[in-house]
């Protein structure tokens, strides 16, 4: 496990997935389509399967159904937050296990200011190189070789 540790890309917990010999799978969840597209896209270069899901409400139906290791969530989109999605999924036994990631331009303080419990298990600011991202998700998984 790669631990990362920066003031714009951070682990909060030691949450890890175990990855059964196949790609683990990333939810990319943003409500700006394009963005979600573009790093689906950029995930599956480095092989990683991954989908898209372009709010909260979408997220949480994809996580119940897909079961990805990892989901990456913005938190600043319209309807359900990913604040709000974060605490559905933890909630459900079906998704509480999932590692998830803030995803989002707001700095660290100000996410840490609207969490009640363990919401996320890690926070990247938006505009990091897409490498940082992706060292932050292989910290939360483990491949089985």
């Amino acid at each position: 496990m790669s631990w990362i540790q920066n003031e714009r890309a951070r682990a909060w917990t030691k949450r890890i997935n175990y990855v059964d010999g196949t790609s683990p799978r990333v939810l990319v969840v943003d409500d700006n389509q394009s963005a979600a597209e573009a790093l689906v896209t950029y995930l599956g270069f480095e092989d990683i399967e991954s989908r898209p899901a372009y709010g909260g409400a979408e997220a949480i139906a994809a996580a119940r159904s897909w079961l990805p290791d990892v989901i990456v969530m913005d938190i600043s989109m319209p309807y359900c937050s990913g604040i709000e999605a974060s605490r559905a999924m933890r909630a459900d036994v079906t998704t509480q296990g999932i590692a998830i990631i803030a995803f989002t331009a707001l700095d660290e303080e100000e996410v840490r200011r609207h969490l009640v419990d363990h919401e996320f298990d890690g926070y990247c600011q938006k505009g990091q190189p897409p490498t940082t991202l992706l060292a932050l998700i292989w910290t939360f998984l483990l491949r089985d070789k």
